[in-house]
Protein backbone atom coordinates (compact mmCIF):
# COMPACT_ATOMS: atom_id res chain seq x y z
CA UNK A 1 0.00 0.00 0.00
CA UNK A 2 1.17 3.35 -0.52
CA UNK A 3 1.40 6.48 1.90
CA UNK A 4 0.13 8.93 -0.29
CA UNK A 5 -3.11 9.15 -1.46
CA UNK A 6 -2.99 8.69 -6.11
CA UNK A 7 -4.25 11.56 -8.10
CA UNK A 8 -7.74 11.31 -9.14
CA UNK A 9 -6.74 10.72 -12.40
CA UNK A 10 -5.80 7.32 -11.41
CA UNK A 11 -8.69 6.07 -10.13
CA UNK A 12 -11.75 3.90 -11.33
CA UNK A 13 -15.35 3.35 -10.61
CA UNK A 14 -17.57 0.66 -10.37
CA UNK A 15 -21.36 1.15 -9.78
CA UNK A 16 -24.65 -0.84 -9.77
CA UNK A 17 -26.61 2.14 -10.04
CA UNK A 18 -27.88 2.41 -6.06
CA UNK A 19 -23.92 2.86 -4.72
CA UNK A 20 -20.62 3.15 -6.23
CA UNK A 21 -17.40 1.69 -5.37
CA UNK A 22 -13.77 3.66 -6.44
CA UNK A 23 -10.37 1.91 -7.36
CA UNK A 24 -7.19 2.83 -6.86
CA UNK A 25 -3.92 1.52 -8.44
CA UNK A 26 -3.54 -1.19 -5.82
CA UNK A 27 -6.89 -2.80 -6.29
CA UNK A 28 -7.77 -1.23 -3.23
CA UNK A 29 -11.83 -0.32 -3.32
CA UNK A 30 -11.09 3.27 -1.22
CA UNK A 31 -14.82 4.57 -1.22
CA UNK A 32 -18.06 2.79 -1.12
CA UNK A 33 -21.39 4.36 0.54
CA UNK A 34 -24.11 1.89 1.85
CA UNK A 35 -26.95 1.72 1.14
CA UNK A 36 -27.26 4.99 -0.97
CA UNK A 37 -25.51 7.30 -2.51
CA UNK A 38 -25.73 9.97 0.21
CA UNK A 39 -25.57 7.67 3.00
CA UNK A 40 -22.25 7.21 5.23
CA UNK A 41 -18.77 5.65 3.71
CA UNK A 42 -18.11 2.03 4.68
CA UNK A 43 -14.91 2.70 2.54
CA UNK A 44 -13.81 5.74 3.35
CA UNK A 45 -9.94 5.73 2.31
CA UNK A 46 -10.29 8.36 0.08
CA UNK A 47 -11.22 11.18 2.14
CA UNK A 48 -8.87 9.28 5.30
CA UNK A 49 -11.22 7.36 6.66
CA UNK A 50 -11.04 2.96 7.26
CA UNK A 51 -12.08 0.35 5.45
CA UNK A 52 -9.99 -1.49 2.78
CA UNK A 53 -10.72 -4.64 0.61
CA UNK A 54 -7.59 -4.24 -1.79
CA UNK A 55 -6.52 -7.34 -3.83
CA UNK A 56 -2.58 -6.58 -4.78
CA UNK A 57 -0.07 -8.52 -6.59
CA UNK A 58 2.50 -8.54 -3.58
CA UNK A 59 5.39 -8.29 -5.66
CA UNK A 60 6.49 -4.83 -7.50
CA UNK A 61 4.49 -3.87 -9.95
CA UNK A 62 3.24 -1.32 -12.74
CA UNK A 63 -0.82 -0.61 -13.31
CA UNK A 64 -2.61 -0.63 -15.99
CA UNK A 65 -6.55 -1.16 -16.57
CA UNK A 66 -9.58 -0.88 -19.12
CA UNK A 67 -13.22 -1.29 -18.77
CA UNK A 68 -14.71 -3.68 -20.65
CA UNK A 69 -17.40 -2.67 -23.09
CA UNK A 70 -20.15 -1.94 -22.49
CA UNK A 71 -20.51 -1.06 -18.92
CA UNK A 72 -18.77 -0.44 -15.64
CA UNK A 73 -17.11 -3.92 -15.41
CA UNK A 74 -13.35 -2.61 -14.74
CA UNK A 75 -10.32 -4.91 -15.08
CA UNK A 76 -7.56 -3.98 -13.16
CA UNK A 77 -4.20 -5.19 -14.64
CA UNK A 78 -0.43 -5.07 -13.15
CA UNK A 79 2.85 -6.78 -14.45
CA UNK A 80 5.24 -7.87 -11.56
CA UNK A 81 9.01 -7.25 -11.19
CA UNK A 82 8.88 -10.98 -11.97
CA UNK A 83 7.42 -10.11 -15.47
CA UNK A 84 3.84 -11.84 -14.45
CA UNK A 85 0.90 -10.31 -15.33
CA UNK A 86 -2.37 -10.47 -13.37
CA UNK A 87 -5.76 -9.00 -13.76
CA UNK A 88 -8.74 -8.29 -11.18
CA UNK A 89 -12.01 -7.97 -12.58
CA UNK A 90 -13.87 -5.94 -10.30
CA UNK A 91 -17.99 -5.15 -10.50
CA UNK A 92 -21.12 -4.32 -8.13
CA UNK A 93 -22.97 -7.13 -9.14
CA UNK A 94 -26.50 -6.08 -11.26
CA UNK A 95 -29.36 -6.02 -10.93
CA UNK A 96 -28.81 -4.10 -7.85
CA UNK A 97 -30.53 -4.43 -4.70
CA UNK A 98 -31.95 -1.95 -1.74
CA UNK A 99 -31.00 -3.84 0.93
CA UNK A 100 -27.65 -5.35 -0.20
CA UNK A 101 -24.68 -4.80 -2.51
CA UNK A 102 -22.71 -7.39 -4.26
CA UNK A 103 -19.11 -6.83 -4.98
CA UNK A 104 -17.88 -9.27 -7.51
CA UNK A 105 -13.38 -10.03 -8.01
CA UNK A 106 -11.87 -12.44 -10.23
CA UNK A 107 -8.29 -12.66 -10.58
CA UNK A 108 -6.84 -14.00 -13.43
CA UNK A 109 -3.59 -14.66 -14.37
CA UNK A 110 -2.76 -14.08 -17.93
CA UNK A 111 0.97 -15.19 -17.97
CA UNK A 112 3.46 -16.76 -15.27
CA UNK A 113 2.84 -16.80 -11.62
CA UNK A 114 2.00 -14.19 -9.78
CA UNK A 115 1.43 -14.06 -5.57
CA UNK A 116 -1.58 -11.49 -4.85
CA UNK A 117 -2.39 -10.17 -1.36
CA UNK A 118 -6.15 -9.74 -0.59
CA UNK A 119 -6.95 -7.59 2.74
CA UNK A 120 -10.36 -7.11 3.30
CA UNK A 121 -10.18 -5.01 6.71
CA UNK A 122 -13.76 -4.04 7.89
CA UNK A 123 -15.25 -0.58 9.92
CA UNK A 124 -18.19 1.54 10.74
CA UNK A 125 -19.44 4.91 8.86
CA UNK A 126 -16.54 7.24 8.18
CA UNK A 127 -14.45 4.49 9.52
CA UNK A 128 -15.66 4.24 13.09
CA UNK A 129 -16.30 0.98 14.71
CA UNK A 130 -15.01 -2.37 14.96
CA UNK A 131 -16.76 -5.11 13.10
CA UNK A 132 -18.57 -7.86 15.40
CA UNK A 133 -19.28 -11.29 15.57
CA UNK A 134 -16.13 -12.16 12.95
CA UNK A 135 -16.89 -15.74 12.11
CA UNK A 136 -15.37 -18.45 10.15
CA UNK A 137 -17.91 -20.64 8.54
CA UNK A 138 -16.80 -24.74 7.56
CA UNK A 139 -17.98 -24.03 4.25
CA UNK A 140 -15.04 -21.01 4.09
CA UNK A 141 -17.56 -18.46 4.10
CA UNK A 142 -16.61 -15.12 6.42
CA UNK A 143 -19.49 -13.60 8.57
CA UNK A 144 -19.83 -10.32 10.49
CA UNK A 145 -21.35 -7.41 11.56
CA UNK A 146 -20.47 -3.48 11.15
CA UNK A 147 -23.01 -0.82 12.81
CA UNK A 148 -25.73 -3.42 12.31
CA UNK A 149 -24.73 -4.15 8.58
CA UNK A 150 -24.42 -7.72 8.06
CA UNK A 151 -21.59 -9.01 6.09
CA UNK A 152 -20.33 -12.18 3.64
CA UNK A 153 -17.33 -12.91 2.45
CA UNK A 154 -17.17 -15.91 -0.44
CA UNK A 155 -14.12 -17.16 -1.64
CA UNK A 156 -11.82 -16.24 1.40
CA UNK A 157 -11.74 -19.68 3.32
CA UNK A 158 -8.00 -19.64 4.34
CA UNK A 159 -7.91 -16.19 5.09
CA UNK A 160 -6.01 -14.89 8.49
CA UNK A 161 -8.11 -13.19 10.96
CA UNK A 162 -6.45 -10.24 12.81
CA UNK A 163 -8.73 -8.13 14.40
CA UNK A 164 -10.27 -6.25 12.21
CA UNK A 165 -8.79 -7.37 9.39
CA UNK A 166 -8.76 -10.54 6.96
CA UNK A 167 -6.29 -11.76 4.86
CA UNK A 168 -5.45 -13.84 2.36
CA UNK A 169 -2.29 -14.95 0.06
CA UNK A 170 -3.29 -16.44 -3.30
CA UNK A 171 -0.25 -17.88 -6.10
CA UNK A 172 -2.14 -16.94 -8.98
CA UNK A 173 -0.42 -19.22 -12.65
CA UNK A 174 -1.45 -18.65 -15.93
CA UNK A 175 -5.03 -19.49 -16.62
CA UNK A 176 -5.93 -20.02 -13.15
CA UNK A 177 -9.16 -18.11 -12.10
CA UNK A 178 -10.36 -17.20 -8.07
CA UNK A 179 -13.31 -15.48 -7.11
CA UNK A 180 -14.42 -13.60 -4.28
CA UNK A 181 -17.68 -12.53 -3.48
CA UNK A 182 -18.18 -9.78 -0.88
CA UNK A 183 -22.33 -9.27 0.34
CA UNK A 184 -22.70 -6.26 2.45
CA UNK A 185 -26.31 -6.26 3.54
CA UNK A 186 -29.22 -8.63 3.92
CA UNK A 187 -29.53 -11.03 1.57
CA UNK A 188 -31.70 -13.95 2.50
CA UNK A 189 -31.30 -17.24 1.27
CA UNK A 190 -28.48 -18.58 -0.95
CA UNK A 191 -26.29 -16.81 -2.91
CA UNK A 192 -25.92 -17.71 -6.77
CA UNK A 193 -22.46 -18.57 -7.86
CA UNK A 194 -19.83 -16.45 -8.97
CA UNK A 195 -20.45 -17.57 -12.39
CA UNK A 196 -23.91 -16.76 -12.13
CA UNK A 197 -23.46 -13.60 -10.57
CA UNK A 198 -20.96 -11.91 -13.40
CA UNK A 199 -23.44 -13.43 -16.16
CA UNK A 200 -26.43 -11.39 -15.05
CA UNK A 201 -24.23 -8.42 -14.56
CA UNK A 202 -22.71 -8.61 -18.05
CA UNK A 203 -26.59 -8.83 -18.93
CA UNK A 204 -27.43 -6.36 -17.59
CA UNK A 205 -25.24 -3.85 -18.51
CA UNK A 206 -25.54 -5.20 -22.03
CA UNK A 207 -29.10 -4.02 -21.75
CA UNK A 208 -28.70 -0.76 -20.85
CA UNK A 209 -25.93 0.60 -22.61
CA UNK A 210 -26.66 0.28 -26.67
CA UNK A 211 -24.49 0.69 -29.13
CA UNK A 212 -24.26 4.18 -29.99
CA UNK A 213 -24.72 5.67 -33.79
CA UNK A 214 -22.93 8.74 -34.97
CA UNK A 215 -20.12 8.94 -32.58
CA UNK A 216 -17.83 8.08 -35.21
CA UNK A 217 -14.28 8.19 -33.85
CA UNK A 218 -15.36 8.98 -30.05
CA UNK A 219 -17.52 5.75 -30.20
CA UNK A 220 -15.76 4.39 -27.28
CA UNK A 221 -15.75 7.07 -24.87
CA UNK A 222 -19.40 7.61 -25.75
CA UNK A 223 -20.66 3.94 -24.67
CA UNK A 224 -18.49 4.65 -21.77
CA UNK A 225 -20.26 8.53 -20.67
CA UNK A 226 -23.45 6.58 -20.93
CA UNK A 227 -22.32 3.68 -18.87
CA UNK A 228 -21.41 5.99 -16.40
CA UNK A 229 -24.65 7.87 -16.48
CA UNK A 230 -26.14 4.70 -16.48
CA UNK A 231 -24.01 3.40 -13.51
CA UNK A 232 -24.81 6.30 -11.33
CA UNK A 233 -28.74 6.46 -11.87
CA UNK A 234 -30.86 4.67 -9.09
CA UNK A 235 -33.77 2.52 -10.52
CA UNK A 236 -36.53 4.50 -10.58
CA UNK A 237 -34.80 7.46 -9.01
CA UNK A 238 -32.58 10.22 -10.28
CA UNK A 239 -29.03 10.85 -11.72
CA UNK A 240 -26.18 11.58 -9.07
CA UNK A 241 -24.27 14.81 -9.85
CA UNK A 242 -21.24 12.43 -8.83
CA UNK A 243 -20.18 8.93 -6.64
CA UNK A 244 -18.07 10.97 -4.04
CA UNK A 245 -17.86 14.05 -2.13
CA UNK A 246 -14.94 16.60 -0.51
CA UNK A 247 -12.70 15.94 -3.35
CA UNK A 248 -10.88 19.51 -3.83
CA UNK A 249 -11.12 21.59 -6.91
CA UNK A 250 -7.83 23.47 -5.62
CA UNK A 251 -6.04 22.75 -2.21
CA UNK A 252 -7.01 25.15 0.68
CA UNK A 253 -9.61 27.12 -1.69
CA UNK A 254 -12.32 25.92 0.58
CA UNK A 255 -14.10 24.59 -2.36
CA UNK A 256 -14.95 20.76 -1.70
CA UNK A 257 -18.83 20.15 -2.43
CA UNK A 258 -20.84 16.71 -2.10
CA UNK A 259 -22.69 15.72 -5.20
CA UNK A 260 -24.05 13.03 -4.30
CA UNK A 261 -27.39 14.10 -5.06
CA UNK A 262 -29.96 14.83 -8.21
CA UNK A 263 -29.23 17.99 -9.76
CA UNK A 264 -32.62 18.78 -11.94
CA UNK A 265 -30.01 20.52 -14.77
CA UNK A 266 -27.63 17.67 -14.27
CA UNK A 267 -30.27 15.39 -15.53
CA UNK A 268 -31.73 17.45 -17.97
CA UNK A 269 -28.32 17.61 -19.69
CA UNK A 270 -27.93 13.78 -19.37
CA UNK A 271 -31.81 13.12 -20.94
CA UNK A 272 -30.86 15.40 -23.44
CA UNK A 273 -28.02 13.74 -24.80
CA UNK A 274 -29.32 10.23 -24.20
CA UNK A 275 -32.14 11.38 -26.36
CA UNK A 276 -29.91 12.34 -29.19
CA UNK A 277 -27.42 9.32 -28.57
CA UNK A 278 -31.10 7.33 -28.79
CA UNK A 279 -29.78 5.89 -24.91
CA UNK A 280 -33.74 5.36 -24.32
CA UNK A 281 -33.68 4.27 -20.84
CA UNK A 282 -31.91 7.73 -19.30
CA UNK A 283 -34.00 9.92 -21.60
CA UNK A 284 -36.67 8.41 -20.08
CA UNK A 285 -35.35 8.20 -16.70
CA UNK A 286 -34.61 12.03 -17.11
CA UNK A 287 -37.74 12.82 -17.81
CA UNK A 288 -39.60 10.69 -15.06
CA UNK A 289 -37.55 12.15 -12.58
CA UNK A 290 -37.49 15.79 -13.40
CA UNK A 291 -41.39 15.79 -14.15
CA UNK A 292 -42.45 14.05 -10.78
CA UNK A 293 -40.09 16.40 -9.07
CA UNK A 294 -42.23 19.53 -10.79
CA UNK A 295 -45.46 18.18 -10.32
CA UNK A 296 -44.67 17.74 -6.57
CA UNK A 297 -42.80 21.28 -6.33
CA UNK A 298 -43.53 23.64 -9.16
CA UNK A 299 -42.12 27.17 -9.10
CA UNK A 300 -40.91 26.11 -5.44
CA UNK A 301 -38.61 23.21 -7.57
CA UNK A 302 -34.97 23.20 -5.50
CA UNK A 303 -31.76 22.81 -7.88
CA UNK A 304 -30.81 19.26 -5.94
CA UNK A 305 -32.53 16.27 -4.26
CA UNK A 306 -31.26 13.01 -2.29
CA UNK A 307 -31.73 9.86 -5.13
CA UNK A 308 -35.55 9.13 -3.44
CA UNK A 309 -36.63 12.88 -3.88
CA UNK A 310 -36.02 14.31 -0.02
CA UNK A 311 -34.50 17.85 0.73
CA UNK A 312 -30.30 18.00 0.46
CA UNK A 313 -29.07 17.77 4.22
CA UNK A 314 -27.09 20.38 5.23
CA UNK A 315 -23.77 20.78 4.88
CA UNK A 316 -21.64 19.76 7.97
CA UNK A 317 -18.46 17.59 8.38
CA UNK A 318 -18.13 13.56 9.41
CA UNK A 319 -14.42 14.10 11.39
CA UNK A 320 -12.12 12.82 8.83
CA UNK A 321 -9.09 14.42 7.48
CA UNK A 322 -10.26 14.48 4.11
CA UNK A 323 -8.54 14.10 0.36
CA UNK A 324 -5.39 15.85 0.42
CA UNK A 325 -5.99 19.60 -0.52
CA UNK A 326 -9.62 19.18 0.45
CA UNK A 327 -11.74 19.02 3.44
CA UNK A 328 -14.25 16.01 4.54
CA UNK A 329 -18.05 17.66 3.71
CA UNK A 330 -21.38 16.59 3.27
CA UNK A 331 -24.53 18.21 2.50
CA UNK A 332 -24.51 21.04 0.01
CA UNK A 333 -25.64 24.55 0.11
CA UNK A 334 -27.67 24.44 -3.05
CA UNK A 335 -30.80 23.02 -0.90
CA UNK A 336 -31.04 26.41 -0.04
CA UNK A 337 -31.01 28.09 -3.65
CA UNK A 338 -33.07 28.95 -6.82
CA UNK A 339 -32.22 28.02 -9.71
CA UNK A 340 -34.10 29.71 -12.51
CA UNK A 341 -32.33 28.18 -15.75
CA UNK A 342 -33.29 24.50 -14.41
CA UNK A 343 -36.83 25.45 -15.61
CA UNK A 344 -34.98 25.69 -18.56
CA UNK A 345 -32.85 22.88 -19.21
CA UNK A 346 -36.01 21.17 -18.00
CA UNK A 347 -38.66 22.18 -20.92
CA UNK A 348 -35.40 21.03 -23.12
CA UNK A 349 -35.55 17.64 -21.67
CA UNK A 350 -39.44 17.41 -22.08
CA UNK A 351 -39.49 18.95 -25.51
CA UNK A 352 -36.26 15.86 -26.17
CA UNK A 353 -39.06 13.55 -24.81
CA UNK A 354 -41.45 14.64 -27.37
CA UNK A 355 -38.82 14.55 -29.84
CA UNK A 356 -39.00 10.87 -29.94
CA UNK A 357 -42.52 10.68 -28.77
CA UNK A 358 -41.63 9.00 -25.50
CA UNK A 359 -43.44 11.82 -23.18
CA UNK A 360 -46.92 11.30 -21.51
CA UNK A 361 -49.05 13.04 -20.15
CA UNK A 362 -47.58 13.51 -17.12
CA UNK A 363 -44.36 15.16 -18.85
CA UNK A 364 -46.89 17.22 -20.55
CA UNK A 365 -48.21 18.60 -17.71
CA UNK A 366 -44.31 18.95 -15.72
CA UNK A 367 -43.81 20.70 -19.12
CA UNK A 368 -46.63 23.33 -17.84
CA UNK A 369 -45.54 23.35 -14.22
CA UNK A 370 -42.16 24.53 -16.01
CA UNK A 371 -43.48 26.96 -18.07
CA UNK A 372 -45.93 28.40 -15.10
CA UNK A 373 -43.03 28.76 -12.82
CA UNK A 374 -40.76 30.64 -15.42
CA UNK A 375 -43.38 33.01 -15.59
CA UNK A 376 -43.68 33.22 -11.91
CA UNK A 377 -40.05 33.80 -11.27
CA UNK A 378 -38.21 34.94 -13.68
CA UNK A 379 -38.53 38.91 -12.73
CA UNK A 380 -35.55 37.24 -9.00
CA UNK A 381 -32.30 36.97 -8.91
CA UNK A 382 -31.53 33.54 -8.91
CA UNK A 383 -27.93 30.99 -8.33
CA UNK A 384 -27.92 30.57 -11.79
CA UNK A 385 -25.86 27.69 -13.58
CA UNK A 386 -22.80 28.39 -11.61
CA UNK A 387 -24.64 27.98 -7.87
CA UNK A 388 -23.04 31.36 -6.85
CA UNK A 389 -24.49 35.07 -5.31
CA UNK A 390 -28.04 35.45 -6.67
CA UNK A 391 -27.97 37.69 -9.95
CA UNK A 392 -30.46 38.60 -13.56
CA UNK A 393 -27.99 36.30 -15.11
CA UNK A 394 -28.12 36.25 -19.05
CA UNK A 395 -27.88 32.31 -18.86
CA UNK A 396 -30.29 31.64 -17.29
CA UNK A 397 -33.07 34.11 -19.28
CA UNK A 398 -31.75 32.53 -22.71
CA UNK A 399 -31.82 29.20 -21.12
CA UNK A 400 -35.39 29.67 -20.43
CA UNK A 401 -36.42 31.35 -23.69
CA UNK A 402 -34.78 28.34 -25.63
CA UNK A 403 -36.81 25.69 -24.13
CA UNK A 404 -40.17 27.60 -23.91
CA UNK A 405 -39.54 28.21 -27.54
CA UNK A 406 -38.83 24.51 -28.23
CA UNK A 407 -41.69 22.95 -25.91
CA UNK A 408 -43.65 25.13 -28.00
CA UNK A 409 -42.72 23.53 -31.03
CA UNK A 410 -43.91 20.47 -29.51
CA UNK A 411 -47.25 21.30 -28.46
CA UNK A 412 -50.73 21.48 -31.06
CA UNK A 413 -50.71 25.34 -31.36
CA UNK A 414 -53.15 27.09 -29.37
CA UNK A 415 -53.17 29.56 -26.39
CA UNK A 416 -50.82 27.80 -24.00
CA UNK A 417 -47.98 27.42 -27.27
CA UNK A 418 -48.88 31.16 -27.72
CA UNK A 419 -48.44 32.53 -24.24
CA UNK A 420 -45.12 30.13 -24.10
CA UNK A 421 -43.69 31.86 -27.13
CA UNK A 422 -44.65 35.24 -26.02
CA UNK A 423 -42.56 34.26 -22.60
CA UNK A 424 -39.35 33.75 -24.78
CA UNK A 425 -39.98 36.54 -26.12
CA UNK A 426 -40.09 38.68 -23.27
CA UNK A 427 -37.37 36.83 -21.48
CA UNK A 428 -35.13 37.37 -24.83
CA UNK A 429 -35.17 40.93 -24.98
CA UNK A 430 -35.04 41.37 -21.74
CA UNK A 431 -31.48 39.52 -21.66
CA UNK A 432 -30.61 41.72 -24.58
CA UNK A 433 -31.18 44.99 -23.02
CA UNK A 434 -29.59 44.88 -20.10
CA UNK A 435 -26.72 42.08 -20.59
CA UNK A 436 -25.34 42.97 -24.75
CA UNK A 437 -21.77 44.42 -23.74
CA UNK A 438 -20.49 47.43 -25.34
CA UNK A 439 -18.50 45.28 -27.64
CA UNK A 440 -21.42 43.72 -29.18
CA UNK A 441 -21.23 40.43 -27.41
CA UNK A 442 -23.22 39.01 -24.51
CA UNK A 443 -21.86 39.83 -21.13
CA UNK A 444 -23.29 37.18 -17.71
CA UNK A 445 -25.64 40.78 -16.11
CA UNK A 446 -26.77 43.92 -16.38
CA UNK A 447 -24.37 44.94 -13.18
CA UNK A 448 -21.64 41.91 -14.24
CA UNK A 449 -19.54 43.08 -18.16
CA UNK A 450 -17.46 39.91 -17.57
CA UNK A 451 -17.69 36.59 -20.40
CA UNK A 452 -19.29 33.39 -19.12
CA UNK A 453 -18.91 30.05 -21.38
CA UNK A 454 -22.26 28.97 -19.80
CA UNK A 455 -23.46 32.20 -23.27
CA UNK A 456 -22.24 29.86 -25.29
CA UNK A 457 -25.64 27.67 -24.82
CA UNK A 458 -27.82 30.61 -26.38
CA UNK A 459 -26.83 29.33 -29.17
CA UNK A 460 -26.15 25.78 -29.02
CA UNK A 461 -29.78 25.42 -26.91
CA UNK A 462 -31.57 27.89 -30.32
CA UNK A 463 -32.38 31.05 -27.53
CA UNK A 464 -30.67 33.09 -30.58
CA UNK A 465 -29.91 31.80 -33.78
CA UNK A 466 -26.10 30.63 -33.93
CA UNK A 467 -24.48 32.47 -36.65
CA UNK A 468 -26.07 36.01 -35.17
CA UNK A 469 -23.58 38.33 -34.96
CA UNK A 470 -23.73 38.52 -31.07
CA UNK A 471 -23.81 34.94 -30.60
CA UNK A 472 -20.71 34.56 -33.30
CA UNK A 473 -19.16 37.43 -31.04
CA UNK A 474 -19.39 35.77 -27.65
CA UNK A 475 -18.22 32.81 -29.06
CA UNK A 476 -15.00 34.16 -30.50
CA UNK A 477 -14.34 36.40 -27.25
CA UNK A 478 -14.63 33.62 -25.23
CA UNK A 479 -12.42 31.17 -27.07
CA UNK A 480 -9.93 34.02 -26.94
CA UNK A 481 -10.25 35.41 -22.79
CA UNK A 482 -11.20 32.42 -21.22
CA UNK A 483 -9.53 29.60 -23.34
CA UNK A 484 -6.13 28.53 -22.77
CA UNK A 485 -4.10 25.22 -24.49
CA UNK A 486 -7.70 23.88 -25.82
CA UNK A 487 -9.35 24.11 -22.25
CA UNK A 488 -11.99 26.83 -21.00
CA UNK A 489 -12.74 28.27 -17.74
CA UNK A 490 -15.95 28.97 -16.97
CA UNK A 491 -15.49 33.21 -16.14
CA UNK A 492 -12.38 35.42 -14.26
CA UNK A 493 -12.97 34.90 -10.97
CA UNK A 494 -11.15 37.70 -9.97
CA UNK A 495 -7.86 39.29 -11.33
CA UNK A 496 -5.52 36.49 -11.28
CA UNK A 497 -4.69 34.65 -14.59
CA UNK A 498 -6.54 31.92 -15.24
CA UNK A 499 -5.70 28.48 -14.10
CA UNK A 500 -4.85 30.52 -10.46
CA UNK A 501 -8.27 30.50 -9.06
CA UNK A 502 -9.41 27.36 -10.48
CA UNK A 503 -8.97 25.08 -13.06
CA UNK A 504 -10.79 24.86 -16.54
CA UNK A 505 -14.27 23.67 -16.37
CA UNK A 506 -14.22 20.10 -18.85
CA UNK A 507 -17.78 20.83 -19.66
CA UNK A 508 -17.11 24.16 -21.04
CA UNK A 509 -14.92 22.73 -23.88
CA UNK A 510 -17.74 20.41 -24.77
CA UNK A 511 -20.04 23.41 -24.83
CA UNK A 512 -17.79 25.13 -27.24
CA UNK A 513 -17.37 22.17 -29.43
CA UNK A 514 -21.31 22.31 -30.10
CA UNK A 515 -21.07 26.00 -30.19
CA UNK A 516 -18.72 25.21 -32.90
CA UNK A 517 -20.42 23.02 -34.68
CA UNK A 518 -23.47 24.77 -34.36
CA UNK A 519 -21.93 27.46 -36.34
CA UNK A 520 -20.61 25.51 -39.08
CA UNK A 521 -16.94 25.33 -37.95
CA UNK A 522 -16.79 21.66 -37.78
CA UNK A 523 -12.69 22.00 -37.74
CA UNK A 524 -12.70 24.03 -34.86
CA UNK A 525 -15.41 22.13 -33.14
CA UNK A 526 -13.41 18.93 -32.79
CA UNK A 527 -10.24 20.54 -31.76
CA UNK A 528 -12.46 21.89 -28.66
CA UNK A 529 -13.88 18.10 -28.53
CA UNK A 530 -10.62 16.63 -28.98
CA UNK A 531 -8.58 18.55 -25.96
CA UNK A 532 -11.92 17.77 -23.93
CA UNK A 533 -12.08 14.50 -24.08
CA UNK A 534 -8.52 13.64 -23.64
CA UNK A 535 -8.61 15.63 -20.28
CA UNK A 536 -9.19 12.08 -18.22
CA UNK A 537 -7.00 9.67 -16.97
CA UNK A 538 -6.20 5.66 -17.95
CA UNK A 539 -9.89 4.63 -16.70
CA UNK A 540 -11.39 7.47 -19.07
CA UNK A 541 -13.31 9.39 -16.51
CA UNK A 542 -13.91 13.05 -16.18
CA UNK A 543 -13.53 15.43 -13.23
CA UNK A 544 -15.73 18.34 -13.24
CA UNK A 545 -12.02 20.72 -13.67
CA UNK A 546 -9.04 19.84 -15.43
CA UNK A 547 -5.53 21.61 -14.17
CA UNK A 548 -3.88 23.26 -17.69
CA UNK A 549 -0.50 23.55 -16.18
CA UNK A 550 -0.38 20.29 -14.09
CA UNK A 551 -2.80 18.06 -16.22
CA UNK A 552 -4.27 16.77 -13.74
CA UNK A 553 -8.24 16.43 -13.22
CA UNK A 554 -9.91 18.44 -10.05
CA UNK A 555 -13.13 17.81 -8.27
CA UNK A 556 -15.11 14.65 -7.53
CA UNK A 557 -15.18 11.93 -9.65
CA UNK A 558 -16.61 10.82 -12.17
CA UNK A 559 -18.71 14.17 -13.25
CA UNK A 560 -21.93 12.95 -14.50
CA UNK A 561 -22.65 16.06 -16.41
CA UNK A 562 -18.87 16.44 -18.00
CA UNK A 563 -20.03 13.02 -19.47
CA UNK A 564 -23.07 14.41 -20.78
CA UNK A 565 -22.12 16.72 -22.85
CA UNK A 566 -19.52 14.78 -24.26
CA UNK A 567 -21.95 12.45 -25.54
CA UNK A 568 -23.73 14.91 -26.60
CA UNK A 569 -21.27 16.64 -29.10
CA UNK A 570 -20.02 13.54 -30.01
CA UNK A 571 -23.62 12.93 -31.28
CA UNK A 572 -23.09 16.71 -33.12
CA UNK A 573 -19.64 16.54 -34.44
CA UNK A 574 -20.66 12.77 -36.29
CA UNK A 575 -16.95 11.88 -36.72
CA UNK A 576 -15.01 14.04 -34.15
CA UNK A 577 -12.05 12.63 -35.72
CA UNK A 578 -12.59 13.59 -39.46
CA UNK A 579 -11.39 17.18 -39.43
CA UNK A 580 -12.32 19.37 -41.45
Amino acid sequence: MTDGAFTLRDHALIADGRRGAVIDPNGDIVWLCFPRWHDPALFSTMLGGGGHYAVTPAERFTWGGHYEQPGLIWRSRWVTVSNAIVESREALARPAAAEHAILLRRVIGRNGRAPVRVRLELSGPWGRGEPEAVHRHDDGTWTARVDGVPVRWLGAGDARHDGARLELDLEIAEGDTHDLVLVLGRHDGDLPDADALWAATEAAWEADVPELAGTGAAARDSRLACAVMRGLTTPGGGMVAAATTALPERADRGRDWDYRYVWIRDQAYAGQAAGKAGAWALLDDAVAVVGARLLEHGPALAPAYTVDGAAVPETGNVGLPGFPGGNDQIGNQVRDQFQLDAFGEALLLFAEGARHDRLDADGHRAAEAAAHAIAERWTEPDAGVWEIDPDHWAHSKLICAAGLETMAARRPDGPVPRDWRALARRLRDEAAAGCVHPSGRWQRAPDDPRLDAALLLASVRGAVEPGAPLNVATRRAIAEELGEDGYLYRYRVDDAPLGKPEGAFLICSFWMALACEAEGRHAEAVHWFERGRAACGPAGLFCEEWDVEERQLRGNLPQAFVHAELLEAAVALGDPGAGP
